[in-house]
């Protein structure tokens, strides 16, 4: 007899999410921890980097307060007392993800690492845990590349960035992704000197371009230097010797800072799972599965989160996705339900200021993928009531619209923009047509009229066509 129902390996949302609903359900349950409850997001992420992009944009509030007629002086950063908030929103979210509540539930937390023994068991601290079922949710890690220098310059990942006790005097960033252009712009704006380095053609490389131009904008309004098509050649220590590095890149400038941050992508955590031993498949991108996440080799094993490289889709290192897997496993692996995978509304967010939020597909990838009749519907938040009462007219909705009417995408570039996205995804995951949006009653003023305003320019050609204006001009004549 196997010793559980479930075993989950890896204590971020997916792997939490799956163990408390299996539990909840009568099921026995273990789920293997190496380092800290709660994963990347509580303890290296989504919290941390939200919480010091608050602090930062504290800052940046009180210098702009000019724009409204008040003078203040310019905000003094005390460095220990942002780093308290932050560590202060972790300490408050943790027991939610403590193992202490999980024990509660029923759930046998082993605080260990994990690995494959065969198809039906792992090890864990010493220990044969036996499975009727195995969820990996191991999550993934940032990318650390093979550059020239590396190993004699020191470094920071989103797991020690959060640790310094002093703020960088200049911190140079390799990556221009989210999580680079979010850290970019939180030391920026509590004071440090940064600049991007991306090796490709943009930064946000994913994203739609003309939203991401206003992105730029703000970044360097804010003193964030950006470089672009800026591919290292290699890292070498100061010439004085003292604590930092020098970026050279292949052009042959050079880019000196006291402090380095990797940001050019995440891997998923394989190596130490010894997956051949399970009879699990797996891929650079992490272990192969179906659209309901069922493991491709052992049917016995499911992967969800940053883990998970899904046939056809490819992983997403989101929060929120692994939410999603969680909900799609619980379907598949307990109730026995045939459920299938879709990435169609999936919103995705920066979260700068203005953040930038995607929902669905850019103009571009709709077009790629063949849309026919796509039409772009654009309103400026510059003609949105809300943002000009608050001093804020900078930024765009952009809404993407296929055949008849359907939205295929959402574009926002505007401050809160991740609060505006739920509507969008809505609307795309349930197919609801542009009307539903167009017509809608939304409360005044907010910013979420920019997209009702752009809904609606999708039927004022149709409103003014000389056919209505015949039929007006038939129906004044009624009594």
């Amino acid at each position: 007899m196997p010793d559980f129902d479930v075993v989950v390996i890896g204590a971020g949302a997916a792997g939490l999410s799956v163990a408390a609903i299996s539990a909840g359900l009568g099921l026995k349950v273990a789920m293997v921890e190496r380092h800290r409850m709660g994963g990347d997001c509580l303890n290296y992420g989504c919290v941390p980097s939200k919480a010091l992009l608050a602090a930062a944009h504290a800052a940046a509030e009180a210098r702009s307060a000019g724009r409204f007629g008040l003078r203040l002086p310019p905000p003094e950063v005390d460095w220990a007392g942002v780093r308290a908030h932050v560590h202060g929103a972790i300490a408050r979210i943790a027991p939610n993800d403590s193992a202490a509540r999980f024990r509660g539930m029923g759930v046998e937390v082993v605080e260990a690492s994990a690995h494959f023994l065969g198809p039906d068991a792992v090890e864990a601290g010493g220990r044969r845990l036996g499975f009727r079922r195995c969820v990996v949710a191991a999550g993934s890690a940032a990318i650390v590349p093979e550059l020239p220098g590396l190993d004699g310059v020191p470094w920071l990942t989103n797991e020690t960035i959060f640790d310094l006790e002093e703020p960088p005097g200049h911190l140079v960033i390799l990556g221009g992704g989210p999580i680079g252009l979010e850290m970019a712009q939180a030391h920026a704006r509590l004071g440090c000197r940064v600049t991007v380095l991306e090796g490709g053609e943009r930064i946000a490389g994913r994203e739609d371009a003309e939203l991401v131009e206003g992105m730029r904008h703000a970044l360097r309004a804010d003193g964030v230097e950006i470089r672009e098509r800026a591919r290292v050649a290699r890292l070498d220590p100061p010439e004085d010797r003292t604590r930092g590095v020098v970026a050279v890149l292949e052009d042959g400038s050079r880019v000196a800072g006291t402090h380095l941050l990797l940001a050019i992508g995440r891997a998923p955590r394989l190596s130490s799972l010894d997956l051949p031993a399970g009879n699990v498949a797996a891929t650079p991108r992490g272990i192969a599965t179906g659209r309901n996440l069922r493991s491709t080799s052992n049917s016995r094993v499911w992967a969800v989160g940053d883990i998970a490289d899904p046939e056809g889709l490819g992983p997403r290192a989101f929060t929120h996705v692994a939410s999603q897997h969680a909900g799609i496993v619980v379907r598949s692996m307990l109730f026995r339900l045939p459920t299938r995978l879709d990435y169609d509304a999936l919103p995705r967010v920066t979260y700068t200021d203005p953040e930038l939020a995607q929902i669905g597909l850019t103009e571009a990838e709709a077009r790629e993928a063949g849309h026919r009749d796509v039409t772009v519907l654009r309103w400026p938040l510059s003609e949105n009531d809300r943002a000009i009462a608050e001093g804020r007219p900078e930024g765009l909705v952009k809404l993407v619209v296929g055949r008849k009417g359907r939205l295929l995408g959402a574009g926002i570039l505007a401050p809160r923009a991740g609060e505006m996205a739920g509507l969008y995804g809505l609307m795309i995951g349930r197919k609801l047509p542009l009307s539903a949006l167009a017509g809608m009653v939304l409360p005044y003023p907010t910013l979420s009229e920019a997209g009702k305003r752009a809904a609606g320019d999708f039927y004022t050609p149709r409103l003014l066509s000389p056919t209505t204006k015949r039929l007006i001009g038939w129906l004044k004549r009624l009594p």
